[in-house]
C-alpha cells in the first residue's frame, strides 16, 4: 500500500481507529476523518507511534451537515492529487428521534447520506487514481430494518434498533446500486458486517446506555477484530475485482431479501439524490 491514499470517516476511535491503524502499518498515507479535533490528534499520535508512519493525516467535519461533507471534500480534493481509497464507516445510534442542520433525521443522515454524498463528491478522483475502492462499513442489524418509502425519516413510531437497522439496509442497498453505475471505472464498491463490536457507539444515549456497552463488552468482538475485514477490502488482491457485495469475516455474505431489492436500491439512489441535491 506504499503510496495509496486512504480516506477514512470516524477514524478517532472504535473500528474506524483500529482499521487506520492497520492501514498505516502497511505504508499508506492515511487520512482520519473525525468531528473532535482532540480525539483526532490523540488517535493520529498513537498511530504514528505505533506504526511509525508519519503519513497520517486529520480531517475536521461534522458529517450530520451536508454543508461540512462539501467542506470536507473540498478540503480532500485540494490535499490528495490521488486517492486510493474511501473507507465509509461514521454512524450513530440515537435514543430518541433528532434532526440535523439540514432538516433531516439524524440516523438517516449520517449513517447513510452522508455515505452517499461524500462518495458522489469524490468519485471523479476516485476513478482517475483507479484502481480504486469503496468500503461501506454496514451491520447485520440491517435484518432489523425496513424502508417505508413514505417515511424514511422516521417521523412516526420512532424505535431504536428499527432505525439504525434501516441506516444499515441504505448501506447495502447503496453499494449495490454504487457498485452497478461505476462497473467498469476501475472502481470497486463493497460493504460489510464487522460484527457485535465493542465500541463507543450509542453512548450519546445517556449513562444506562454506557452501563449497558461495558456490561456486554466481554461478548463483543473488539475493534481491532471488527476491523479485520474492513482491512481485507481495502488491501487484498483476492477482491480486486469483486464489487456490489456484502461479506463478514473475510467472507462474501449474502443479505437480507431486502437487502438483494435492486429496484428499491433504485428508488433509494433517487431519494438520496433529492435530499442531496446532487447529480450522477
Amino acid at each position: 500500500m506504499q503510496g495509496q491514499i486512504c480516506i477514512i470517516t470516524g477514524a478517532s476511535s472504535g473500528v474506524g481507529k483500529a482499521a487506520a491503524l492497520e492501514l498505516a502499518r502497511t505504508g499508506a498515507t492515511v487520512a482520519l476523518v473525525c468531528r473532535n479535533s482532540e480525539r483526532a490528534e490523540t488517535a493520529r499520535n498513537e498511530i504514528r507511534m505505533a506504526t511509525g508512519n508519519q503519513s497520517i493525516d486529520v480531517l475536521l467535519a461534522d458529517l450530520s451537515s451536508q454543508a461540512e461533507i462539501h467542506r470536507l471534500a473540498h478540503e480532500i480534493l485540494e490535499r490528495y492529487p490521488q486517492i486510493h481509497v474511501l473507507i465509509n464507516n461514521a454512524g450513530v445510534l440515537n435514543r430518541e428521534r433528532t434532526t440535523t442542520v439540514d432538516g433531516i433525521e439524524t440516523v438517516f443522515a449520517v449513517n447513510h447520506l452522508a455515505y452517499y454524498l461524500l462518495t458522489h463528491l469524490l468519485l471523479e478522483r476516485l476513478a482517475a487514481s483507479g484502481p480504486a475502492r469503496i468500503i461501506n462499513v454496514a451491520s447485520d442489524a440491517h435484518r432489523w430494518g425496513t424502508l417505508d418509502f413514505h417515511d424514511l425519516q422516521n417521523t412516526h413510531g420512532y424505535r431504536v434498533m428499527r432505525v439504525y437497522g434501516q441506516s444499515k439496509l441504505c448501506n447495502i442497498l447503496f453499494t449495490r446500486e454504487l457498485a452497478r453505475r461505476i462497473s467498469g471505472t476501475g472502481i470497486t464498491a463493497n460493504c460489510l458486517h464487522p460484527g457485535g463490536v465493542a465500541t463507543g457507539l450509542g453512548w450519546n444515549n445517556g449513562w444506562w446506555a454506557v452501563l449497558i456497552a461495558k456490561g456486554l463488552r466481554p461478548f463483543l468482538r473488539t475493534p481491532e477484530q471488527g476491523a479485520d475485514t474492513v482491512v481485507y477490502l481495502a488491501t487484498s488482491p483476492e477482491v480486486e475485482a469483486v464489487s456490489g457485495k456484502y461479506f463478514a469475516e473475510r467472507r462474501e455474505r449474502q443479505p437480507a431479501p431486502a437487502a438483494q431489492d435492486d429496484d428499491a436500491a433504485k428508488r433509494l439512489w433517487q431519494i438520496s439524490a433529492e435530499l442531496t441535491g446532487v447529480t450522477w
